[in-house]
């Protein structure tokens, strides 16, 4: 087993949660993007308690592009704070490998 990283991020639409990810890939920050469909969120922004449906989006990275990708999601990201994750996991070797030969 090997290590890869995990980056969550709930986006506003299914359009701008495939828009990041595709670009996350192309720029190869990112081996893919899982996108999950769409979640009931409840959050308090602003002293209030929210109610919204957004659209999470899973990235598959190096532990070392782990950072960069998710600061490029966030200048990228409609929200003004986007809540984004970085999750530690473990992976077969060979899609550690797959993953370290597909992103920068």
């Amino acid at each position: 087993m090997s290590d890869i990283a995990l980056v969550h991020a709930t986006f506003a639409t299914a359009a701008e949660a495939e828009e990041i990810g595709r670009n996350m890939v192309e720029e190869q920050l990112a081996a893919c993007v899982n996108l999950l469909g769409p979640c009931a969120s409840i959050y308090r922004w602003q002293g209030k308690v929210e109610t919204a449906t957004e659209y999470r989006a899973l990235f598959k990275t190096t532990t070392q592009l782990a950072r960069e990708l998710a600061d490029r999601i966030a200048a990228l990201h409609s929200y003004d704070l986007p809540a984004i994750e970085i999750w530690p996991a473990a992976a077969g070797d060979a899609v550690a490998d797959w993953v370290d030969d597909s992103t920068r």
